[in-house]
């Protein structure tokens, strides 16, 4: 209790006594000089309700007011984080959680259900955090034991470790919300735990409100990138030259110099400072050792004039920003699973184009056949990635790729490709329906990773058109590692069967089919298929 209400408090309870005392007495004086009894009542009725209502005030002021006050101050909420970004960050949650039912991996589900929590508690609690990031012989910890010592506000005990990060609970001054102080592994160290290190740090840092970037000298590129990389993603960011006092103010002054320079539209100017976290003892003259006091004050005065000033919207940044890069995690696992479960599709889809072309008796490579087969093919596809895509509508589609792949020559260049292979796999025995079968695989395997493409591009071919994704795809799969393997295959696949079953009928010319006339007067082919 503060000692001017104390002082009223003594003193009301002592004036208070003393009129009860002088009541009693001036109320059994008053009974008798009084002649009148109505009169006298009356009197007395006016005096003890004066002393009920300075009883009433007396308790007012130093009972009920106060529980009152305390019960307001319980009640008062800390303050609301940015409504349109809060707002967005649950959209984005409630969009990630729909989307974690695609998602078959159980251990991949399992994480992201756990970070979503995460996020949830942040956005309740509303806690901000300051992270403490950089190479592990730039004094990272020195600085945190700097701030622990001379921060204004509270301490609190560590909340625990992780391997070798610590976290600290802080209250500074002038800011509502708790401020969390998390001093995280060095980056940059060699071997396995060095780099799981790094990981562990690097995804503090992510989360992070405010980063304390801490330097011990000149920035190196190989800390730039991190730098730059955290920004892009939102991550605000103060550059802290640590160990200045090993420097002359001259030395100084260039280094924060190209400093500012170096991290321009990275870090603002003002947030590079320096700073000399645990500055080496020193002798006096009488040869004494003092330790002097760390040199972190410009550090602490810039920290707490951002989360003053800036720390309800960098945490509203920071919420959306995970709650985004979550939503992003959930795609790309679903994206990974959709095109596994696609490719399966092409490798089973491309040894069904062989098996129909190798047993039709037309020579060449009929293309209106694997367009035929390509476009159940690409109906699957669709439906892996959610698109709806009719026959007719897939007909057309893999007869438009069928005419693109023959104007680009990537139908020639199949076929040739796939005779040099089987004369080296085969040892010369060549059947020309093996040759068919199997190039109409390798044709089928580049048009279904084409329509992969397109599909994981909501239906869209690109800037390049389809033209780029096919000649693309066309290079990518004539690497010779891929051929091997192909043509090893292809060979049980393909060319073992038909040896089996027309062992002894004549081998039939190669020859390359106009494919252009193939397309235009053979459509009555189409109805076949249908």
């Amino acid at each position: 209790m503060p000692l001017s209400r104390l002082v009223t408090l003594i003193v009301g309870v002592s004036v208070i006594l003393g009129l009860i005392i002088w009541l009693v007495s001036s109320l059994t004086q008053l009974t008798w000089a009084i002649g009148n009894p109505l009169l006298a009542n009356a009197l007395i009725g006016l005096v003890m309700i004066l002393l009920v209502g300075l009883i009433a005030a007396f308790a007012y002021y130093f009972f009920w007011l106060p529980k009152q006050a305390k019960r307001k101050k319980q009640r008062r909420s800390l303050p609301k984080v940015s409504a349109v970004k809060s707002e967005a960050a649950q959209e984005n949650l409630q969009a990630v959680r729909q989307q974690m039912a695609q998602i078959q991996d159980e251990v991949a589900r399992r994480e992201l259900i756990l970070r979503s929590k995460e996020i949830e508690q942040n956005l309740a609690r509303g806690e901000l955090k300051v992270v403490v990031f950089g190479t592990g012989s730039s004094g990272k910890t020195s600085l945190v034991n700097a701030l622990m010592g001379q921060i204004v506000g509270e301490v609190g005990a560590p909340m625990g470790t992780t391997d070798v990060s610590a976290t600290y609970r802080l209250k500074v001054k002038g800011v509502d919300r708790e401020v969390i102080l998390i001093d995280t592994p060095g980056i940059l160290e060699a071997g396995v735990a060095g780099t799981d290190r790094e990981t562990l740090a690097r995804r503090y840092a992510t989360e992070a409100d405010l980063l304390l970037f801490v330097l011990d000298n000149d920035l190196r590129q190989s800390e730039y990138d991190p730098l730059k990389g955290l920004a892009e993603i939102g991550k605000r960011s103060i550059v802290v030259l640590n160990k200045a006092d090993l420097y002359t103010q001259e030395d100084l002054d260039a280094i924060l110099a190209r400093l500012r320079e170096r991290v321009r539209g990275v870090v603002r100017v003002e947030d590079v400072v320096a700073i000399a976290a645990n500055p080496p003892m020193m002798q006096t003259e009488e040869g004494e050792w003092l330790q002097p006091d760390p040199e972190v004050m410009i550090l602490i005065e810039r920290v707490a004039e951002i989360l003053r000033t800036e720390g309800e919207d960098l945490l509203a940044e920071n919420i959306l920003i995970q709650s985004q890069r979550l939503g992003e995690e959930a795609r790309r696992l679903i994206d990974q699973q959709r095109r596994r479960q696609a490719e399966k599709l092409v490798d089973r889809y491309q040894w069904i184009g062989a098996g129909v072309i190798a047993v039709t008796a037309i020579p060449g490579v009929d293309l209106l056949a694997t367009a035929a087969v390509n476009a159940q093919m690409i109906v699957e596809i669709g439906r892996i990635y959610g698109c709806e895509i009719s026959t007719e509508q897939a007909k057309e589609m893999a007869l438009s790729l069928a005419k693109t792949m023959v104007g680009l020559g990537i139908v020639k260049g199949a076929i040739e490709l796939v005779s040099t292979a089987l004369q080296v796999s085969v040892g010369g025995f060549l059947l020309g329906r093996a040759i068919q079968g199997v190039s109409a695989a390798y044709l089928t395997r580049i048009a279904g990773r084409a329509f992969i493409e397109y599909f994981r591009n909501d239906q869209d071919w690109g800037d390049g058109g389809v033209t780029e994704v096919v000649q693309r795809q066309f290079q990518l799969n004539r690497r010779d590692e891929f051929i091997k393997a192909f043509m090893q295959e292809a060979v049980m696949r393909v060319v073992r069967p038909l040896q089996l079953e027309i062992r002894e009928e004549p081998l039939e010319e190669l020859r390359m089919p106009e494919y252009e006339e193939v397309l235009l007067d053979r459509e009555d082919t189409i109805d076949d298929w249908k």
